[in-house]
């Protein structure tokens, strides 16, 4: 059955978001590496790296069509809560000012360092520089591989659109950081965290729910319902912090 683009459109959102939150920080790195020890191993170890993920989703996406739908529904969903929650609750701490702000002009210029002072490799191959861009990539897109996975678990469409989501999110990154040579700073990473965290948390409860066979009021429409429940008790836990935090400022004071 062909779903609408209501159905597809959060699918398509939420992994281009969770894709390009992970392939900015992987950009970072990538960048340190070729402005330091050169564009061909640096371009590389990414592109091994990036073919390895592929393989991955190849193989994995089509085996959750062998398993029964509630049974991923309620496994994938469950996985997916856990993963939201854990970047909504440090989503959460950033905009609270407890956890500090992510900055990727300061994790270029702490990987340039690090890099300038490493030897190359012997025999004509700088492994350093690979390895660097290889596992830099390799560990924030195991994370896109997760989401798209879980995104698509409800069915061929629903992958198709996640990867989709997650294949722009990519080449936007990959178009900038070209045109640029430098981190992709400007790009609100923090805010899209938060935003993220919220989608991947209404997702998971979604499908929990439908493993679990609940009907949910509305159908498909109470996926919006939950993204802003969790989104305004989000909100209201970063205002309930810093009005806790602001006492003690003001007593330091």
């Amino acid at each position: 059955m062909a779903l609408s683009w209501t159905e597809l459109g959060p699918t398509v959102l939420a992994a281009f978001a969770a894709s390009l939150v992970e392939c900015v920080e992987a950009l970072t790195v990538v960048l340190a590496v070729g402005a330091t020890r050169g564009w061909r191993p640096a371009l590389g170890g990414a592109g091994m790296a990036l073919a390895l993920l592929l393989l991955l989703v190849a193989a994995l996406g089509p085996a959750l069509t062998l398993i029964p739908l509630r049974a991923v529904q309620l496994v994938v969903g469950a996985a997916l809560l856990l993963f939201g929650l854990r970047w909504l609750r440090k989503a959460v701490g950033r905009a609270a000012g407890r956890i500090p702000l992510h900055d990727e002009t300061a994790t270029y210029a702490r990987e340039t360092a690090a890099l300038a002072g490493m030897r190359p490799g012997t025999g004509g191959m700088d492994r350093v520089a690979v390895a660097t861009a290889f596992k830099i990539t390799m560990v924030e897109g195991i994370e896109v591989v997760f989401i798209v996975i879980a995104m698509g678990a409800g069915g061929s469409a629903l992958l198709r659109a996640a990867i989709a989501g997650a294949v722009i999110a990519l080449l936007a990154v990959v178009a900038l950081g070209f045109a640029l040579r430098r981190p992709v700073s400007r790009i609100p990473e923090n805010a899209l965290k938060f935003g993220v965290g919220v989608l991947l948390c209404g997702f998971g409860t979604f499908w929990v729910g439908e493993g679990a066979g609940l009907g949910w009021p509305g159908g498909d429409l109470s996926l919006l319902a939950l993204v802003l429940g969790f989104g305004g008790a989000a909100l209201l836990c970063v205002g309930a912090l810093r009005k806790r935090d602001r006492p003690a400022v003001q007593r330091m004071n």
